[in-house]
C-alpha cells in the first residue's frame, strides 16, 4: 500500500511539471517545443503505465497475500498479473496458501476426532496447562473424580480441587505411573505424560479404573483358598467331632472320669467353633445375587436404627437420623442392603466404643446415604486398604465385614467411600445413582 501511494504521488507531480512546461511553451508560442513536450507528456504516461504494470502491481499483489496469510485466511487466492516473474510468485504463493488450507482442515479434522475419543473415553483424562492448572477434564474423569462437570475445576491447580485423587496424582512423577487404591475400594492406574503444542509441553494425566479386573482375581483367588481350607478344616473337624464323641460314650460317669470327659467335651466344642469360623469366610462367597424389589430408603434406615439403637445406648452412643422429607423409592434387595446398613451402623459404633454420636442422612440429587461417625477415625495408610480382602483393624477381626459391604453394593451398582475429614468425622457415604 506504501509503495502503491507513493506511485500515484510521484506520478501526479511528473504531470503536473510536465502540465506547467507545458503551458509556458504555449504561452510562447512554440508549436514545435509544445508537441514536443506533449509527446514527453505522452511517453511520460506510457512510461508510468508500464511501471505500474511490471513493479508496483505485482508489489500490491504481494502486499495483499502478506494480509491474507496476516488473517489466516487461507480460502483466498491472489490473481495474475501478466508478468512472468511476478507470476510465478503468484502460483507458488496459491499453492501454499492451498497445502496451508488443507493442513488446517487436516488439523481441525484430527483435533475433532481427538476430542471425541477423549469425551467418549472410559480412561480419565486430565490436561494441565502451563501454570499446572486444570485445562481440560473429560466425562469419565469428572466421573472418578467425583465432581459434576468439569468448570468446577478447570482453573485450579490439582491440590486446590480438594479431591480424593488430588495429592496421588500431584506426586506422580513425569512420564512414571502408579497404581492407587482409594478409600472408596476404587483402583486406579495412574499415568503421568505431557505433550508438545505449539513449542510448550504440556503435562496431562490419564486415569484407568482397574478395579473390577482386580476384583475378579480377588475373587477367584480368595474363593479357592477359602473353599480349599473350608473343605479341610470341616472334613477334618468331623473326623475329630465323631471320635471325640465315641471316646465320650464309653467312660461311666464315676467322678475319676468327669475330668476327662468335660476336657473331651472342650475339645469338641471348639471343633465345633472352628468349623462356624471357617464357614463365616464361605459365607462371602456365596452372596446370592440381588433380588430387585422397590422399597422406601428412609423406612429402612429406620428400622436398622431401631435394631441397633438398644446396643448403642448400652455404650451411651447416639442415633441422629436426618432423613430427606421426601420419600425415596430405590430398587434394592431389601435383605442384602439392610445388612449391609447394619454392618456399617456397627463398624460407626466399634469405632466409637463409648460416649460418641452416630448421624444417618439421606438427599437427594443425587440420591445417596451417609453414616458419619465421631469415633477415633482412619489415618490415610489404613485407607488405602479398607476393602482389601481380609484386612481388619481389629484385634480379633476377620475382615470379612466390608469385603461383604463392598461385593452388596458393587452388585447393587453403588459407589461408596469411606473417609475422615478435617470435621473429625467418619463419613460411609453411599450414591444409589
Amino acid at each position: 500500500m506504501k509503495v502503491k501511494g507513493l506511485f500515484w504521488i510521484l506520478s501526479v507531480l511528473l504531470l503536473l511539471t510536465l502540465a506547467i512546461l507545458s503551458w509556458f511553451v504555449f504561452k510562447d508560442s512554440s508549436r514545435l517545443l509544445f508537441f514536443i513536450v506533449e509527446g514527453l507528456i505522452l511517453i511520460t504516461l506510457i512510461y508510468l503505465f508500464q511501471f505500474y504494470q511490471r513493479i508496483v502491481k505485482p508489489l500490491h499483489t504481494i502486499g495483499s497475500g502478506m494480509e491474507l496469510l496476516k488473517e489466516q485466511d487461507f480460502s483466498s487466492r491472489l490473481s495474475r498479473v501478466g508478468q512472468t516473474e511476478a507470476d510465478r510468485i503468484v502460483d507458488v504463493f496459491n499453492k501454499m496458501m492451498e497445502q496451508l488450507k488443507e493442513e488446517r482442515l487436516r488439523l481441525r479434522e484430527q483435533n475433532h476426532f481427538l476430542d471425541l475419543m477423549i469425551n467418549a473415553s472410559p480412561m480419565g483424562v486430565v490436561i494441565l496447562d502451563l501454570d499446572r492448572k486444570l485445562q481440560s477434564v473429560n466425562p469419565s474423569a469428572c466421573k472418578i473424580l467425583g465432581i459434576k462437570s468439569a468448570e468446577e475445576v478447570e482453573g485450579k491447580s490439582l491440590l486446590e480441587t480438594e479431591l480424593p485423587i488430588a495429592k496421588e496424582l500431584a506426586d506422580i512423577p513425569l512420564s512414571y505411573s502408579k497404581t492407587l487404591r482409594l478409600n472408596d475400594a476404587n483402583i486406579y492406574k495412574c499415568t503421568h505424560s505431557s505433550f508438545v503444542d505449539r513449542g510448550f509441553q504440556h503435562p496431562f494425566y490419564l486415569i484407568e479404573t482397574l478395579t473390577r479386573e482386580v476384583f475378579v482375581a480377588e475373587r477367584k483367588a480368595y474363593e479357592k483358598v477359602i473353599r480349599m481350607i473350608a473343605h479341610e478344616v470341616n472334613n477334618t473337624t468331623a473326623g475329630i467331632i465323631s471320635t471325640l464323641d465315641t471316646i465320650v460314650d464309653t467312660f461311666d460317669d464315676s467322678s475319676d472320669m468327669a475330668e476327662i470327659k468335660d476336657v473331651l467335651n472342650v475339645s469338641v466344642d471348639r471343633c465345633y467353633s472352628m468349623s462356624r469360623f471357617i464357614t463365616t469366610f464361605a459365607d462371602v462367597v456365596r452372596i446370592p445375587e440381588p433380588e430387585f424389589g422397590e422399597v422406601d430408603l428412609n423406612n429402612l434406615l429406620v428400622s436398622c436404627t431401631r435394631f441397633m439403637e438398644r446396643s448403642c445406648l448400652e455404650k451411651n452412643i447416639r442415633i441422629i437420623s436426618e432423613l430427606n422429607e421426601n420419600q425415596l423409592k430405590v430398587k434394592i434387595d431389601t435383605t442384602l442392603f439392610e445388612q449391609v446398613l447394619l454392618n456399617i451402623i456397627k463398624n460407626a459404633a466399634e469405632s466409637i466404643e463409648e460416649n460418641g454420636t452416630i448421624y444417618i442422612r439421606t438427599a437427594t440429587n443425587p440420591l445417596s446415604i451417609e453414616i458419619a461417625d465421631t469415633g477415633k477415625g482412619i489415618t490415610k495408610e489404613v485407607e488405602s486398604k479398607l476393602f482389601s480382602p481380609f484386612f481388619s483393624t481389629k484385634p480379633n477381626g476377620q475382615g470379612i465385614g466390608l469385603i461383604f459391604i463392598r461385593e452388596v453394593l458393587l452388585k447393587h451398582g453403588c459407589t461408596f467411600s469411606l473417609h475422615t475429614y478435617a470435621d473429625g468425622l467418619t463419613r460411609f457415604r453411599i450414591l444409589l445413582e
